[in-house]
């Protein structure tokens, strides 16, 4: 079994060429004085070598670690992870690695997570707050990814647009009634997306908010949410705040002996991988996660290059600081048979199904 290959440092190529090390790493570097002559043989024979620059000496050199730290507040949803993939793939680009902690969904946890970041001297912070949580200044740049209703964002997904684009999508179908599943609340988020979904259903729609934890509360964990009475009610559509939420919907609704779509119709918020392999494949709501990311690491590495600055440690979007969302038709929604009467009304917020 061969010995593993040895990596290549300054001064064996500084050996090869017969010069100094502090020549090698200057026509490395871009720096100090070095003969044009000799910078293109430096290179040459450093990529033939093998030489990788370490990021220790890198670091005491430039004071910087070129890494950034990422706080999600969830690794368990299936939404984070593919904004975990889309800020490394955004930082990669520009010539950064990404360190990467889970709040747990606690506050203690984000802030402890921050904490652990700063001390390993990332260079700045991209953070997906807790819901409902700010983020203070914590010494160094960092961009936060939030709802446009939390102030001291860098940038977000403009949540109540891509609701409004659900609700007009349902309106347009036919839907007169329409039940709104949401989890939490105390999310921004979702109140956005349930805001934009009333706004697009128009006033002459009758929409009821069902807020899944309420409904836990007063009915214990998993509980059914009733969603066949309303639907014997007359409600023909079916709007959650995400895919997750959309495939419980159509799983008791299906129990309740209803045929999606064609007895009701049901969408969703994020096209997680999933939302287009099951059956129906579930109509949604996509966001542009490669323009949120470039667009909150471009942010941050501006401040960290002394590009810009920030007074609050909160970095400002360079560019627009809501990322459109885009309407994913698929299966799931369809046009209502015999629509309703126009209602003209908007039914009380409940957290449980119709008595």
């Amino acid at each position: 079994m061969s010995a593993p290959k040895q990596t290549a440092n300054l001064g064996d190529v500084a050996q090869v060429l017969g010069v100094s090390v502090a020549t090698v790493s200057n026509a490395l570097s871009g720096k100090g004085r070095v003969s044009a002559e000799l910078i293109p043989r430096i290179r040459e024979t450093a990529e033939r070598l093998g030489y990788v620059p370490s990021p220790a000496a890198r670091a005491l050199r430039t004071g910087r670690s070129s890494v950034l730290g990422l706080v999600l507040p969830d690794l368990a949803s299936p939404l984070f992870p593919q904004i975990a993939q889309a800020i490394e793939f955004a930082a990669n680009k520009a010539g950064y690695g990404v360190l990467i902690a889970d709040s747990r969904g606690d506050v203690a946890q984000q802030t402890s997570a921050i904490n652990r970041l700063v001390a390993r001297d990332v260079d700045g912070l991209v953070v997906v707050p807790r819901r409902g949580t700010r983020v203070a200044d914590m010494g160094c740049p960092v961009a936060v990814i939030d709802s446009p209703s939390t102030p001291g964002n860098t940038v977000s997904a403009d949540h109540w647009q891509g609701g409004e684009l659900v609700g007009a999508h349902l309106a347009g179908l036919g839907h007169r009634r329409v039940v709104l599943i949401g989890s939490s609340p105390a999310s921004n988020v979702q109140n956005d997306r349930i805001g934009g979904m009333r706004a697009g259903l128009g006033a002459g729609a009758e929409s009821a908010v069902l807020w899944i934890e309420q409904h836990e509360e007063r009915h214990g964990p998993g509980a059914p949410l009733g969603l066949g009475d309303w639907a014997a009610r007359g409600f023909t559509g079916f709007a959650a705040v995400s895919d997750v939420h959309a495939l419980r919907v159509m799983t008791e609704l299906s129990r309740a002996g209803l045929r999606i779509p064609e007895a009701v119709s049901v969408t969703g918020f994020d096209d997680l991988p999933w939302s287009s392999a099951i059956i129906p494949p579930l109509t949604t709501v996509r966001t542009d996660l490669p323009l949120l990311a470039e667009i909150a690491v471009a942010s941050l590495v501006r401040v960290i290059d002394g590009k810009a600055k920030t007074e609050t440690g909160i970095v400002s979007s360079i560019d627009v600081s809501r990322v459109p969302m885009s309407l994913i038709p698929r299966e799931t929604s369809a046009a209502v048979a015999n629509p309703p009467p126009t209602a003209g009304q908007q039914s009380p917020v409940t957290g449980a199904g119709p008595c």
